[in-house]
């Protein structure tokens, strides 16, 4: 027998030198000792836009929390009208008597014409109800989709198929006039035609509404994930175990669903926050004296002829907050799903 050549030996030790790397490198380095959310969150920091916009928002949200504390240290609250107390800060046409709207170190964002309310503390707690509205309906909205779409999407058949068409006739409808039209049917159902509308039954009426006409989108898109993830063999394997319905939604559909729910939740809030101003704008929603942004614009729409002020700072501080709000679900959404980043 003759031995082996050299050059048939070298592939053996290139092998057994393969096999030991192998083995002295097998724990887990850089992206796969991270879970999904870690990998997630280091993708957002990466993305400048998304950081930015991220501070923003919390920036909003502390204001809206911390409105009662802000006015207080400030001394001034949204509803006095100190031009009743002291008439000079009016002229004879009831515009502020300072330039700018009034502005002054004692009023930073000037005062109201006519009425002679602070700006600067009708706007904190403008936001702080615009945000606390477009918040609860956003989780409502979340909620029934969530519960709709999976249902629909688990059970299939006749029920999916009657889902099915009660989404396409909500997607159809054109949300701003039936916006308009339902809101005085849900306040009948709760008070007298002659009687006062209550605050808190706008803000209930308003989270209803735009809950009842919102959550058609996202039960669609979850429906959709549902119908092809029900025929992966994972859900297979746990129909096969015995495992009941619940646990097969909670433990083995929903873990695949955050996702997506999440994505929908960060766009959807936005819109719900200018759907809230649109019908405070049109009367329809939150009305004069609570603050809120739509109320805001209102007001300042009858000035803007004369002083622009008054539509600046609640027009500003809404187009910022929309804006960045939106530009944080587009980053959340890449982080998330990066194979959806363009």
């Amino acid at each position: 027998m003759t031995p082996p050549t050299p050059s048939a030996a070298a592939p053996l030790e290139a092998t057994d030198e393969s096999v030991e790397k192998s083995i002295t490198s097998g724990a887990p380095k850089g992206n796969e000792s991270r879970s999904p959310g870690q990998l997630a969150w280091r993708r957002f920091k990466r993305d400048r836009t998304g950081v930015i916009s991220a501070c923003i928002v919390i920036f909003f949200f502390v204001i809206a929390l911390g409105a009662p504390l802000i006015a207080k240290l400030y001394g001034k609250d949204p509803y006095t009208t100190y031009a009743s107390k002291r008439p000079e800060l009016l002229n004879m046409f009831a515009y502020p008597a300072g330039p700018n709207g009034g502005m002054s170190s004692e009023f930073w964002f000037g005062i109201e014409p006519q009425l002679g309310r602070d700006v600067f503390t009708f706007l904190l707690y403008a936001i702080r109800t615009s945000l606390g509205l477009a918040i609860a309906a956003t989780l409502l909205t979340t909620f029934l989709g969530v519960v709709i779409g999976v249902t629909a999407g688990y059970l299939g058949g006749k029920t999916d198929y009657l889902v099915g068409r009660v989404i396409d006739i909500l997607l159809s409808f054109p949300s701003t006039l039936f916006f308009i039209a339902f809101m005085p049917v849900v306040y009948g159902l709760f008070i007298a035609p002659d009687e006062n509308i209550p605050t808190w039954l706008r803000a209930l009426a308003l989270i209803i509404v735009l809950s009842t006409f919102g959550w058609a989108s996202i039960a669609r898109l979850l429906r959709g994930q549902v119908l092809g993830l029900r025929e992966r063999e994972f859900v297979e394997a746990a129909k096969v175990t015995g495992a009941s319905p619940k646990r097969i939604v909670f433990k083995e559909l929903l873990p695949n669903l955050w996702t997506p729910i999440i994505i929908q939740s960060t766009l959807m809030l936005p819109a719900f926050v200018t759907a809230e101003a649109g019908l405070a704008f049109l009367g329809v929603g939150m009305i004069d004296p609570t603050p809120d942004w739509g109320v805001m614009i209102q007001r300042g729409a009858q000035f803007y002829t004369e002083d622009l002020t008054f539509m600046l700072f609640p027009g500003l501080s809404m187009v910022i907050f929309v804006l960045a709000f939106n530009l944080l679900g587009d980053s959340v959404r890449d982080a998330l799903d990066p194979k959806s980043k363009r």
